[in-house]
């Protein structure tokens, strides 16, 4: 009967750590989208992407197709959205966030943009992978 108590015991403060942990991950991940909103809102492009990883590696895929690394990612940005006027205000609406394994997440949600050249909204799905004990963006899927 002890030896059930103490199994018990560690069970449930293993199953604790690991909630968490996962609560804590998510927090990171909603804290990076929230300077996302921020940066992006300010027409800080460049801030922006500092949720993305650097990496030639990092997939995007829109309406242009599948484009593969940062600096293209970030040169599409800046040649779609040259101007405040372009960037307007951004918010997101974050619909799921569910975890694919220990280092990585998926994450589901809306974007709205208000802009004086018209409006723009869609959805997305992102993939954020914890690299250098960071949280970095590897993937977007945005339309």
């Amino acid at each position: 009967m002890k030896q059930l108590i103490i199994l018990f015991t560690i069970g449930f403060m293993t199953y604790s750590c690991e909630n968490t942990n996962t609560v804590s991950d998510k927090d990171q991940i909603l804290t990076i989208l929230k300077k996302q909103e921020k940066a992006w809102s300010e027409n800080d492009i460049d801030a922006f992407m500092e949720g993305y990883w650097k990496s030639d590696s990092l997939k995007f895929y829109g309406a242009a197709g599948l484009k593969y690394g940062w600096q293209t990612t970030l040169d599409n940005y800046k040649k779609r959205y040259p101007t405040k006027d372009h960037t307007g205000t951004l918010s997101f609406k974050i619909n799921d966030i569910s975890q694919i394994n220990t280092a990585s997440y998926f994450v589901m949600g809306e974007y709205h943009l208000a802009r004086k050249v018209g409006d723009a909204n869609g959805v997305f799905m992102i993939i954020f992978k914890k690299i250098n004990g960071e949280w970095k963006i590897i993937a977007d899927i945005s339309c």
